[in-house]
């Protein structure tokens, strides 16, 4: 997690985003790696996605082979995973750049169940705006769905969880940004996830209200 200490940050509102399936498409370089680290244990590839898409890394090793080292499974997946970062392909979504580069600096921070490093590395392979702050996996004890992640984003960004806007594609995302009591927008899929605010088919679509909304404050 990188601190945002380089300047003044700037009075209003905040946008919290999520990474993977939000700003950047790297849904079928999740499901390619897990399929890999199933496949290599001997477990059913489908299986092991579908609740890796849920819960975090460790608590999928519990779910899926509690009989294995949850630790040498995530060195195991880390590796892939940082191999995807060097060799996979993936993008942007449309509108993304404009809307990151469009924002204040300090008005906004990404909120990932990644890590930073990897994050970073597709940020800087898909020509997206370095973000300031980066709140990961290592950076709380509690991945979503809990709120953890998001009300310390908003701390760090010296915000109230009442004048942040979370932009997600998950339920567990969206679940997590309600508890943190937080306005709450989906994106990047033809219905709307429960309970979100307002949603939107894409992260294009949204761009101008997201920009909007960081301006009211």
């Amino acid at each position: 997690m990188t601190d945002q200490s380089a300047g003044p940050v700037p009075s209003g509102r905040r946008i919290l985003f999520d990474v993977d399936g939000t700003l950047v498409d790297a849904l079928d370089n999740q499901r390619r790696v897990w399929r890999t680290w199933a496949l290599g244990h001997g477990l059913d590839a489908d299986e092991v996605y579908a609740v890796a898409l849920r819960t975090r890394p460790v608590e999928t090793f519990a779910h899926v082979a509690p009989h294995l080292d949850p630790q040498e499974c995530l060195a195991a997946l880390h590796a892939l995973e940082d191999e995807d970062v060097r060799s996979g392909t993936y993008a942007a979504y449309p509108g993304a750049p404009e809307l990151l580069t469009a924002l204040p600096p300090g008005s906004w921070a990404l909120v990932t169940s990644n890590y930073e490093h990897r994050v970073r590395g597709r940020f800087a392979r898909t020509g997206l705006p370095a973000p300031g702050l980066v709140v990961d996996a290592a950076a709380v004890t509690e991945g979503k769905p809990s709120p953890v992640p998001y009300l310390r984003a908003a701390e760090l960004l010296g915000a109230d969880p009442q004048d942040c806007l979370v932009v997600e594609d998950a339920p567990s995302g969206v679940r997590s940004g309600l508890a943190a009591g937080m306005t709450v927008w989906g994106v990047n899929s033809p219905v709307a996830q429960e309970g979100v605010h307002r949603h939107f088919a894409t992260l294009g679509a949204a761009a101008a209200e997201i920009l909007a909304f960081a301006a009211a404050g």
